[in-house]
């Protein structure tokens, strides 16, 4: 940040201005750590994502160009780099307690970028009651860099992984998918407290969020429990979005592959998720029962009574 600003010093004054006080948290930014009262003796849930301009969102005026993806301001940039960490403690069912937040600015007009992108982080960290206790800031002549990470505990049914889902489950999803691009990846609303309520209700067996897409993040959950799946074409929820895509991909296609839907991915014992499917008892979802667990290791989808492989959609960040 420039001179002119204060650099960092006066950023840092100027954020514990905007960071109220909070019952757990015993030192907050401007020492050299933070500190937050433990009470919980079973674990501390842990969780960090980097969100990189030109990869993961686009910022209103940047001269950075990627076909496809809507340009947004520093406020919704912040809520989205927020939403996605508490996505991941909502996906273990827990509770988030604290974050510290990482960001490297471009130089230029740094300083108010980065008082607009704390707001937007505030705002969606304030909705679940988790205080931003501390991070660090840097500068560049690169774009905008975002790194938070997330400290919860585990909800009342405890910590819920990938790795129990069990032959015979049926898989179940939050909400509708596909064709998150035009504007869910910015504005979704991490699953926090209706993780919390289902976990309350039932068991899970296993759970995460849907982040890179349905077809990619059940091969994971599958490879974490040791089993296989079926998706039936037909019962998948498909967003309004994803039936308005104008491309080559059909609106299942995108269901299945475009990712940052941040729905959960659920698997549960066939009669709790049919009991559910019905009584839908958390408010803020609509629960669908979309396939099953199967004992053969691999992924297929069932459409119009045809069996056949999965398609390989999906992201997945390459590494050479």
């Amino acid at each position: 940040m420039s001179s002119e600003q204060g650099g960092e010093s006066a950023f840092i004054a100027w954020l514990r201005k905007q960071t109220p006080a909070a019952s757990r948290v015993l030192i907050g930014p401007g020492d050299d750590a933070a500190a937050v009262t433990w009470p919980h003796p079973a674990a501390c849930l842990v969780t960090t994502d980097m969100l990189l301009e030109g990869s993961c969102f686009l910022l209103e005026g940047s001269p950075i160009r990627v076909p496809g993806i809507m340009a947004a301001d520093p406020a919704r940039v912040g809520r989205k780099a927020m939403a996605v960490n508490l996505s991941d403690i909502a996906a273990m069912a827990g509770q988030p307690v604290a974050a510290v937040v990482s960001v490297g600015l471009p130089k230029r007009g740094g300083r108010a970028l980065a008082e607009e992108l704390y707001r937007g982080m505030r705002q969606r960290a304030d909705e679940f009651d988790t205080p931003i206790v501390g991070g660090d800031t840097n500068t560049w002549d690169g774009p905008l860099v975002i790194n938070i990470t997330v400290f919860g505990e585990p909800g009342p049914g405890g910590i819920v992984r990938r790795s129990g889902a069990k032959p015979g489950d049926l898989l179940v999803v939050t909400g509708p998918l596909g064709g998150s691009i035009l504007g869910k990846h910015l504005d979704f609303t991490p699953r926090v407290r209706e993780a919390q309520r289902l976990a309350a209700l039932t068991p899970i067996r296993a759970m995460m969020d849907l982040s890179d897409g349905l077809a990619a993040d059940l091969g994971k959950l599958c490879a974490e429990s040791g089993c296989g799946a079926v998706l039936w074409a037909d019962a998948i929820p498909i967003s309004d979005d994803a039936r308005h895509m104008n491309d080559a991909r059909s609106p299942l296609e995108h269901a299945l592959g475009d990712g940052e839907d941040y729905e959960l991915l659920i698997a549960l014992p066939p009669e709790v998720a049919r009991r559910l499917a019905v009584a839908q008892p958390v408010a803020g979802i609509t629960m669908s029962v979309i396939g099953e667990c199967v004992e053969a290791p691999g992924l297929w989808l069932e459409d119009a009574g045809q069996r056949r492989p999965m398609p390989a959609l999906g992201w997945e960040h390459g590494m050479e």
